[in-house]
């Protein structure tokens, strides 16, 4: 223990975890440590350029974390909330009087037969790091086949392509689901331009990974000496094996303050979070602001205040297309597309400002705790979407009586003519 009043733990050194750590410095007796698998922090919306060669994709903690945060280079093995307390892989205990949950997310299991064996993953540090070699392993015209048509499939394709590689990027549905139809016309056209050869719709799902050669629903067989898989983010099961309650997908269950269904010294931010059940778009975009509130709740609840709850809303997405060219979509705070959305050059140049901007956030925090403002958007959204989705859960639940309502009745009446 460190001889200040309160102690708090971080888990996990991502976008949320560096932003609710930053922030927990606003108060000189409380004790900040952050415990995290890497000694560097790792800029997650550039793994795609560490893998087409162009950055390194980490930045040092020293640049983004403040000097008051003690950084323990370790990982989280089980979490004993009873006991206040976490065990590291290294053997060691850990104590805390609050504790941040911001594991993030990784790779999620492709449930597709091969895929494990012969498909490289990129949605972390090492996976990106290891297809580098592989890629410059091949040569240039070798067949590169991207599964996963979002953001990180369609910036793979275009930085891989930048380099003259052959790609072939399978979406198993549309390009860039969350598209307004204007920007994907715009993408698709980007894409075509760089040589990139799209494949979407039912028949480009993936149906198996073989050592050189991808199989599609339709029967078509792509020849691929790499292949990238994109498709989805799983998060860590800490929380599972630790006995908190989580959604399906393994997230931390919370409610509105992002404060654990199961113990109020417990909160979450970031990917692993799942805040009413109802979790944010995992992204940087919504991480960072939900550090920044997971803080403030600890600070609250340290302070013998009532937690304000979850006000951040979206803008928009920004993806690379190459280094060149990129797109910004526009979309409202409850984060769905609209037709509006910058393109070409000046789209290359937004997408690089918010990856600088992201890490200037995280700076500014860590000089100035408490700067951010940007999890505390005006507005309504968030309670409209709460109601939205409860009003289709009692409406689901609805059709689902009168349902068994109606069955009921049949086989009342077919008991009776059988009397």
């Amino acid at each position: 223990m460190s001889g200040k009043s309160t102690e708090v733990l971080v888990i996990g050194g991502g976008y949320a975890g560096v932003m609710a750590a930053n922030r927990l410095t606003r108060r000189g007796d409380v004790a900040v440590t952050l415990v995290n698998p890497r000694p560097d922090f790792v800029h997650r919306i550039r793994l795609h350029q560490l893998a087409g060669g162009t950055d390194s994709a980490v930045v040092a903690y020293r640049e983004v974390l403040a000097e008051g945060v003690r950084l323990v280079v370790d990982s989280v093995t089980r979490i004993d909330a009873a006991g206040r307390s976490v065990e590291l892989a290294s053997g060691a205990r850990a104590g805390y009087d609050y504790l941040i949950y911001a594991v993030g997310s990784g790779s999620a299991d492709p449930g597709v037969p091969g895929a494990a064996e012969h498909a490289h993953p990129l949605a972390t540090f090492e996976e990106a790091r290891r297809l580098r070699p592989l890629l410059e392993a091949a040569s240039g015209q070798a067949p590169v086949v991207v599964a996963g048509g979002g953001p990180t499939g369609i910036e793979t394709a275009a930085e891989l392509a930048e380099e003259g590689r052959a790609v072939t990027l399978v979406c198993g549905g549309v390009l860039g689901p969350y598209l307004h139809a204007r920007g994907r016309r715009s993408v698709a056209g980007r894409l075509a331009a760089l040589g990139v050869t799209v494949l979407d719709g039912p028949g480009a799902r993936v149906t198996e990974v073989a050592a050189g050669a991808v199989h599609l629903a339709d029967g078509r067989e792509l020849p691929s000496r790499v292949t990238v898989w994109t498709a989805g983010f799983g998060v860590p099961d800490l929380a599972v094996r630790s006995g908190l309650r989580t959604d399906a997908l393994g997230r931390l269950l919370t409610d509105e303050t992002l404060t654990s269904v199961d113990d109020e010294r417990i909160v979450a931010a970031g990917d692993s979070a799942a805040p009413s059940g109802l979790p944010p778009r995992m992204s940087c975009q919504a991480a960072i602001p939900l550090g920044a509130r997971a803080a403030d709740t600890v600070l609250s609840r340290i302070a013998g205040e009532r937690p304000g709850t979850l006000r951040q809303g979206f803008a928009g997405q920004c993806i690379s297309l190459g280094r060149r060219d990129g797109i910004f979509q526009f979309a409202t705070k409850a984060d769905r597309a609209v037709w509006l959305h910058a393109d070409g050059r000046l789209g290359a140049k937004l997408k690089e400002l918010v990856c600088k901007g992201v890490v200037k956030h995280l700076a500014g925090e860590a000089h100035k705790p408490g700067a951010y403002k940007l999890h505390q958007v005006p507005g309504a959204t968030r309670r409209k979407l709460l109601d939205a989705r409860d009003a289709g859960e009692a409406r689901d639940a609805g059709e689902a009586r009168n349902a068994a309502d109606a069955r009921d009745a049949g086989v009342a009446a077919t008991a009776g003519q059988a009397a």
